[in-house]
C-alpha cells in the first residue's frame, strides 16, 4: 500500500480514526534525511500493509498539525494507535532499524 498523503484536514479521519497503527512522517521537500528515508518507508509500508498504515505530513505545506505535536526537527515519525500518539522516531534510520521498532511497538 503506498504511502497515504495527509494533511492539517484530513489528519483526524485518516490518522487518529485508522483502524490500525499509523506511522505519520513529518517532512518537507528541502530536508536531506527526509529524503533518504521516504523510499524505505515506502517499502515498508508494502511489507507491513497488513499490521501498520503509512502516511507522509509536508510541513512547509501543511504546519499546523506539527505545531500541535510539537514537531520540532524532521524527519519526525510519530505513531499512532486508538488515536493517540504511541511513540516517536526523531531523524533518520535504516530501514531495519525503523522496523524492528515498529514491530516492538505495535
Amino acid at each position: 500500500m503506498p504511502t497515504i498523503k495527509v494533511t492539517d484536514a484530513n489528519f483526524d479521519e485518516v490518522v487518529l480514526k485508522s483502524d490500525k497503527p499509523f506511522l505519520n512522517r513529518f517532512t518537507a521537500e528541502w530536508c536531506g534525511p527526509c529524503k533518504m528515508i521516504a523510499p524505505l518507508l515506502e517499502e515498508l509500508s508494502a511489507e507491513l500493509k497488513d499490521k501498520v498504515l503509512f502516511g507522509s505530513h509536508n510541513i512547509d505545506d501543511e504546519p499546523n498539525t506539527p505545531t500541535k505535536f510539537g514537531v520540532r526537527s524532521i524527519p519526525t515519525m510519530l505513531l499512532f494507535k486508538d488515536g493517540k500518539v504511541l511513540d516517536m522516531k526523531i531523524g533518520a534510520s535504516s530501514k531495519q532499524h525503523i522496523k524492528d521498532w515498529l514491530l516492538s511497538k505495535i
